[in-house]
């Protein structure tokens, strides 16, 4: 792979990274869906007033919600796939337009704490360039009952529940860490209905490994050794990969605007291929935070300090470690971003027919490129060790999880052909 800028500021990377965060990367060819997107992504994530400022993982299961209406009312009028909740009346010549924006409004402006001003403004402008006519009222007709169908799929769904990890004190149990000591206020997303898969604990995980084993020393002493915030041993480019993914799943959103526009895919094939990249994503991370809540291991920084009392003969204690990367606020086992990032690129490799594919992207100053749509899950699953965030284990059973949600979902929805599934 490529490298280009790799010595980021730390200083700079909170800052980077929510920029980035709010603003996808123009493509040089975009529509309505993709302008919808960037939309939504800057709905979801800009801190408030301008956003509702949601986690990576919330974010994802509302963009789920989005794209889903999006790729139902636009594939109404095109009929060239299945439906993925429903499949409302329309004429093969109502725009596709008119009737991706009225579902992506409509779905984004139902949920909590959204810029209503600006959503209402983004609405109006897309149907100012549509010329007035019947189609235009068609595709608004299509895409609010595209989103009704949704919002009706979706209520009582699980989230903005109650639930919170709970705090463990024995070994190996999980606790909030420096430097926030924060406890996941959106640990609900393990009880959201699922959009695709029957039930998330159909994807557990086998587990952490046991405390005593040599293996689990084995990834401790990784972890202690290339993941601390003053390594020597952790090379430019393992610094520079950590760096780059911490911004999150934002970073394939970018990603696939570029090869969108790098294809010329019609608003069509857009629709198909964010709804599948989102509602794969949704559920593959609704099954990661149900791993985590049952499995509720602790963090590499909280292992590392406390490996003085763990029993295991092979550890040694550093109660001073600190990692590259600041410890999320939620367990270590599985990894999110690995569970994301591998059921996104597994949705790519489908939807395009191939695992080769040239794409890059540029995250805290630093520019990363690859040739293979399944080096960016891999790559995941190195970074996340070398920011001293995950044991390799909880980064390798994530991206498992990923890639089997999306072969599930491969095998059963956004099938050729019309009609109900």
């Amino acid at each position: 792979m490529d490298l280009r800028n790799n010595r980021a500021a730390a200083g700079l990377l909170a800052a980077a990274a929510a920029l980035l965060a709010l603003a996808v990367s123009a493509p040089a060819r975009a529509d309505t869906v993709t302008d919808w997107n960037a939309t939504a992504m800057a709905a979801l994530t800009a801190p408030a007033p301008t956003g509702a400022g949601q986690a990576p993982h919330v974010a994802t299961i509302h963009l789920a919600m989005v794209h889903g209406a999006v790729y139902d009312a636009v594939n109404a009028i095109d009929r060239r796939y299945q439906p993925y909740l429903a499949a409302p009346r329309a004429k093969r010549w109502y725009s596709k337009d008119a009737a991706a924006a009225t579902a992506a409004y409509r779905v984004l402006a139902s949920l909590p704490s959204m810029p209503q001003v600006t959503l209402a403004s983004a609405y109006a402008s897309s149907l100012a360039g549509i010329p007035p006519g019947k189609a235009k009222d068609g595709g608004i007709a299509v895409g609010e009952a595209a989103a009704q169908a949704m919002l009706a799929a979706r209520a009582d769904d699980g989230r903005f529940g109650p639930f919170r990890f709970s705090a463990g004190t024995g070994l190996g149990e999980w606790r909030p860490v420096l430097p926030a000591f924060g406890n996941d206020p959106s640990a609900w997303v393990k009880d959201v209905t699922p959009f695709m898969i029957g039930s998330a604990s159909d994807f557990r995980s086998g587990g952490p490994n046991a405390l005593s084993k040599r293996k689990y020393a084995k990834e401790f002493a990784e972890v202690k050794e290339l993941g601390a915030l003053d390594s020597s041993q952790r090379s430019e480019d393992q610094t520079a990969m950590s760096r780059f993914w911490a911004e999150g799943p934002a970073i394939w959103t970018r990603i696939v605007h570029q090869l969108s526009a790098r294809h010329g895919l019609s608003i069509a094939d857009n629709a198909r291929l964010f709804a599948m990249t989102y509602l794969t994503g949704a559920d593959a991370l609704i099954a990661c935070w149900d791993d985590k809540a049952a499995w509720s291991f602790w963090r590499p920084i909280t292992a590392i300090r406390e490996a003085g009392s763990d029993g295991n003969r092979w550890t040694d204690p550093d109660p001073n470690w600190l990692p590259l990367i600041n410890t999320p606020p939620y367990p270590d086992h599985p990894s999110g971003l690995a569970c994301v990032i591998a059921a996104m690129a597994e949705t790519a490799r489908d939807f395009f027919g191939t695992d080769r594919m040239e794409y890059s992207a540029t995250s805290a100053m630093i520019t990363r490129s690859f040739s293979r749509f399944s080096e960016a899950p891999d790559e995941v699953v190195d970074a996340r060790v070398y920011s001293g965030i995950h044991f390799r284990t909880a980064d390798e059973d994530g991206a498992r999880i990923g890639e089997q949600v999306a072969r599930w979902r491969k095998a059963r929805f956004f099938r050729a052909g019309g009609g109900h599934r």
